[in-house]
């Protein structure tokens, strides 16, 4: 007559999703008494000695001399996460229980998670990223670009931690893409990309608003623009004829996301060309322009010729 016994603790095992899992239970003195496999939740058999008693397929069983069983899952799925028993048909029955964790990496679901957004400036913007995984993952924003985000009270942060990231009265300088990163220590990691668009009428500031050269220079005349959606740019005289390109008029645009520099320049300053220009800026939410005025001086202006930085630049007196 033999007395089985259960040598060590069944060892709790955690998996990942896809991968497997092995359940050892160890035990002595079995003699002619039986070994099973129990999944506890649903009371469901699942070996008898080296025999598999359920139909799922990714169940095994290994043992070794009547002392190591183990019990194999292939292909883990999270409905196999609980507790597992190893029984023996002794009576009264003795038996000991592991538990199998499945972990899951992270996935970010499309739905509530925020899409591209089109905004005003000056309205809330509410960020949102919605992800499952077990452990349940933690959820970072971070600027895709790498700059640093602004925050209300005007600190400047790497990342925002969190499912929701509020801007509120956000500003052009928001304007850029977001990526929610979900993170839970399984991996990998993933990431969803959300572009912020923020709206807004246009502005133009004037570098010089008063521009003075001789007959015969070339001169170039400035006016900077910010808008989006980007705005339709160009150059008026002051009874509102539109200045032409080509000939001796050269209207240049260096656009950069929403910033613009508007310069025009005149190959041969001449008589007629003196006066006020305006630089204007469209969109669909507005329109706004600024006004240069070009006088004349006189050619007893150009005193000399001095080098700076390599360049040559003429020096005036008045």
């Amino acid at each position: 007559i033999t007395d089985p016994k259960f040598s060590t603790p069944i060892s709790n095992v955690t998996a990942a999703v896809g991968r497997e899992a092995t359940l050892t239970c160890v035990v002595h003195d079995l003699g002619a008494y039986k070994v099973a496999w129990l999944r506890v939740d649903t009371q469901t058999i699942l070996t008898i000695q080296n025999h598999v008693i359920t139909k799922n397929k990714r169940i095994g069983i290994t043992y070794t001399e009547k002392k190591t069983w183990q019990l194999r899952i292939k292909d883990i799925r999270e409905t196999d996460r609980g507790w597992y028993m190893c029984q023996i048909n002794t009576d009264p029955m003795k038996s000991q229980m592991g538990y199998l964790d499945v972990v899951v990496p992270p996935d970010i679901l499309d739905y509530p998670t925020s899409t591209d957004m089109v905004v005003r400036e000056g309205s809330n913007v509410t960020l949102r990223c919605a992800a499952v995984g077990s452990p349940a993952p933690a959820i970072v924003w971070r600027r895709e670009a790498g700059d640093n985000i602004s925050l209300q009270d005007g600190e400047q942060v790497s990342s925002v931690e969190g499912p929701t990231f509020t801007i509120p009265k956000v500003n052009r300088l928001h304007m850029g893409a977001y990526l929610c990163i979900a993170s839970n220590g399984v991996p990998p990691s993933v990431s969803k990309r959300v572009m912020l668009i923020v709206h807004f009428p246009p502005m133009i500031w004037v570098p010089n608003q008063l521009v003075g050269a001789v007959e015969g220079q070339r001169m170039t005349l400035e006016c900077h623009s910010e808008a989006y959606p980007k705005s339709i740019n160009y150059w008026t005289r002051e009874k509102g004829d539109i200045v032409p390109q080509g000939g001796k008029y050269e209207p240049v645009l260096i656009d950069n996301a929403y910033k613009v520099v508007m310069k025009l320049s005149i190959k041969v300053v001449s008589q007629a060309d003196f006066g006020a220009y305006k630089c204007i800026a469209k969109n669909s939410l507005g329109e706004t322009d600024g006004t240069i005025k070009l006088y004349k001086l006189p050619k007893s202006a150009i005193n000399s010729v001095e080098t700076i930085d390599g360049k040559r630049r003429s020096k005036y007196w008045r």
